[in-house]
């Protein structure tokens, strides 16, 4: 019976609410209804999935990182590479900078497998740092401080070309949001995804209960590189450029950042956090261009000494009525 029940359980929490088909259908119709924010609706999108990628590893996993800009930026170098030299396909661009980011994800995981969060936040840092310092000094294939140019996408799947207005590239973003987070959704929601909460929770535990909390760490990291690498493709073929900015440490802080507003281990967490803070620094950099990043602390610090959970309790009642996606 109690097999049954959890069985039951598990189903009901991987079946999809009412206010999560709204929500997704809100968004894909919004750069049709506001085309003039068509580019900011690609920006959100494209910072909601590297918010989401870090989730995996430290919502659901309990690793930290401050250099995961170092997949991001590996994945929009890559890209623009790719499309510079090679192809502009976007779409054949887009899988090779993931298959390349997770190549890295999985070298470098090997980094994190041992010693403290503090090591660990040293490491993921350092790995960073390296990528940016190595981006600058091979500046005949990456530009170096001046940026990677003359980057020019083909159309997607061949049909859709970019516009001015930044249309094609909010859809774009979207939909590969949309289909990474089904593909992270159901891994955080099967038995593999328990495992990693497991982890997260004592390791020496799981590990006594036969968890092989190694190779489930190596896999999750992997993943997350390649969610990431993504997150930077998007943003290189989206803006035809490749920077040292993509791989700069304030890169990995304002994740971190967005992922405190929103919420870890629940996978809208990190979508909600991107949206609030890039809606905040635009607002707030608009208002006050020189002291945006004061208001921004501020609310933060507010968040922290107030709690979030008091502040999103109506959201939180919602989708504990409904049964969140987490």
């Amino acid at each position: 019976m109690s097999g049954t029940n959890s069985r039951d359980a598990l189903l009901a929490r991987t079946r999809w609410r009412p206010w999560e088909f709204v929500f997704w259908a809100v968004v894909f119709v919004l750069p049709a209804l506001l085309p003039s924010k068509a580019l900011m609706i690609n920006e959100i999108a494209i910072t909601a999935l590297f918010a989401l990628s870090l989730d995996l590893i430290l919502g659901y996993t309990g690793i930290v990182s401050l250099g995961h800009a170092a997949f991001f930026g590996f994945g929009a170098y890559t890209s623009a590479l790719f499309a510079k030299h090679v192809m502009p396909d976007p779409t054949v661009g887009l899988l090779v900078a993931i298959a390349a980011s997770a190549a890295l994800g999985a070298v470098a995981s090997i980094t994190i497998l041992r010693g403290s969060d503090l090591t660990r936040l040293m490491v993921t840092l350092g790995t960073a740092l390296l990528l940016l310092e190595l981006a600058n000094k091979l500046d005949w294939l990456t530009g170096g401080a001046d940026g990677l140019q003359g980057v020019v996408m083909g159309p997607v799947l061949g049909l859709f070309d970019f516009d001015l207005y930044g249309r094609t590239a909010a859809w774009y973003s979207l939909a590969v949001l949309l289909l990474l987070f089904l593909v992270m959704r159901r891994l955080v929601q099967s038995s593999f995804g328990a495992t990693l909460k497991a982890i997260r929770d004592n390791r020496l535990r799981a590990m006594a209960i036969g968890i092989p909390v190694v190779s489930r760490i190596a896999v999750i990291y992997t993943v997350a590189a390649a969610v990431a690498g993504a997150a930077g493709a998007l943003l290189a073929q989206t803006s035809g450029f490749a920077s040292l900015d993509v791989l700069a440490f304030d890169r990995s802080a304002d994740v971190l950042l967005m992922l405190v507003i929103g919420g870890v281990g629940w996978l809208y967490g990190g979508i909600a956090g991107a949206i609030v803070f890039k809606l905040l620094q635009d607002t707030l950099s608009t208002v006050t261009p020189q002291y945006w990043m004061f208001w921004i602390g501020l609310i933060l610090v507010l968040l922290v000494l107030v709690g979030r959970d008091r502040l999103l309790r109506p959201w939180t009642l919602l989708t504990k009525r409904t049964g969140g996606a987490r």
